[in-house]
């Protein structure tokens, strides 16, 4: 009888140990990751889209850049955004996606400074190993360069006080002519962010 007691006991007190933790269990859930409610003051997806698409769209829109593609596609280095923040941001995602959306625009061509190392090691591998087929070797100094470079910078300003948060961020990004020095063209986007208690 006692036995079948503890037994009971025992079997409602891990029945309800399972329930609470059950209910306080976090809940995992797909969102849209082109949505546009902010839950912070802080730069997030939606200001990366944001930036992204109004830049690239700027660009190809501009007359200048437009007579510039309209015939050949140019090649540009896409340099890491600057953040001159005062928070974390990952700036190669940003720049990831201003590249890709330039490229997928068809009008440019691009170099990729940021795998040269990689880049080296393939070339020198293929010349030096004996496996590959010598005229079909990649030989050093047959890469094409950059003829613009785009350059972009992160900048924000927060001010508070008791009751207010307010954050000021802008995206500067211009297209530099690396034979000429001429600033092809440059735009920016604005974007303020205000929390309240």
């Amino acid at each position: 009888m006692i036995k079948k007691r503890v037994f009971l006991l025992t079997l409602i007190s891990g029945g309800l140990v399972a329930a609470l933790v059950s209910c306080s269990s976090p809940t995992v859930k797909y969102g849209d990751p082109t949505s546009a409610k902010p839950i912070s003051t802080d730069f997030g997806s939606n200001d990366l889209q944001q930036t992204a698409n109004s830049m690239v769209n700027s660009m190809l829109t501009f007359p200048p850049v437009v007579e510039l593609t309209r015939n050949r596609r140019p090649i540009i280095e896409v340099s890491k955004v600057n953040n001159k923040t005062m928070q974390h941001i990952d700036t190669q995602s940003l720049t990831d996606s201003i590249r890709t959306k330039l490229l997928r625009s068809g009008k440019f061509r691009f170099t990729d400074r940021s795998s040269d190392k990689q880049t080296i090691e393939e070339i020198r591998a293929q010349q030096e190993s004996g496996l590959n087929d010598q005229n079909t070797v990649t030989q050093f100094g047959q890469q094409y360069s950059a003829e613009f470079i785009l350059v972009s910078n992160l900048s924000e300003i927060k001010q508070r006080n008791e009751d207010v948060i307010d954050v000021y961020y802008k995206f500067t990004m211009s297209l530099k002519n690396l034979k000429t020095g001429i600033l092809e063209w440059s735009d920016e986007q604005e974007i303020r962010k205000i929390k309240e208690r």
